[in-house]
């Protein structure tokens, strides 16, 4: 398929190339003006109804960006010597990362939408997705900030089929955490995580600091790719400088190494 799938948020229906019947008319009676973009990704609209999103692509016959993607490695001793000692246990740890973010933000947690929409993902994302070349996946993107300060970046992609059934709650999340949803499904089931450095001049690093006026030259961060109902979907969260490294945060739960 060359075209991505098309969303009717009212049924369990997908369409590809043309939008469904009702998804059309949803478009074409939605008050909303259809924004500009580039880089065939595709743009969400609210609709009229609460937490209910419709989808519009737009394509571009510029390509994307090209730039070198950071190395992934598994949670090896000698790879972490590399690693900042505070950092670390943000990095390791197994468990909910909005649970512990909200237990470390003394004032307003919440989520800030950055872009959601149907993307082509890199090579080494499609790869750990065992999909094909020119596969479109669903795409979200969002800082996690207290007090309005950026803590995390979170980058997560969801392949169509991930998203029938049980999993087409997540193109509906609206500003709740992802994880809230994720650790609170005792049937999602959770990878290995790899950790990498992501320097300047990598589309991770760009993604991550949009907004940003002095962005860092390198960042840490993570990803772990998650089962629904034998479906994955890629979760990868950047770890931004205002990210409170005290020993409080140690007190964390590590996978045995």
């Amino acid at each position: 398929m060359n075209k991505p799938p098309f969303c009717d948020p009212h049924s369990d229906s997908w369409c590809w190339q043309k939008p469904c019947a009702r998804l059309h008319r949803l478009l074409t009676t939605s008050a909303h003006a259809i924004p500009t973009t580039a880089d065939n990704h595709a743009i969400i609209h609210p609709s009229a109804e609460p937490d209910i999103f419709t989808t519009t692509v737009l394509h571009s016959d510029r390509p994307p960006p090209t730039d070198t993607s950071p190395h992934w490695h598994s949670c090896s001793c000698l790879f972490l010597r590399g690693v900042p000692a505070d950092l670390s246990a943000w990095l390791l740890d197994v468990g909910s990362l909005t649970r512990r973010l909200r237990r470390a933000c003394a004032g307003r947690f919440r989520v800030r939408i950055l872009s959601q929409a149907w993307t082509r993902p890199g090579r080494d994302e499609a790869g750990v997705l065992n999909l094909r070349a020119g596969s479109w996946v669903w795409t979200r993107e969002v800082h996690l900030l207290c007090d309005e300060r950026p803590w995390v970046f979170a980058r997560t992609l969801i392949p169509a089929q991930t998203l029938r059934g049980r999993g087409r709650r997540l193109t509906r999340l609206g500003t709740k955490p992802l994880g809230a949803v994720l650790f609170a499904d005792s049937g999602v089931r959770r990878g290995s995580v790899e950790i990498t450095r992501i320097v300047v001049g990598q589309r991770l690093h760009q993604r991550a600091f949009i907004g940003f006026a002095e962005p860092p030259n390198a960042i840490w961060g993570r990803r772990s790719v998650f089962q629904i109902d034998g479906c994955p979907l890629l979760v990868c969260e950047i770890f931004l400088p205002d990210l409170p490294l005290s020993p409080a945060c140690r007190q964390m739960d590590f996978p045995s190494l």
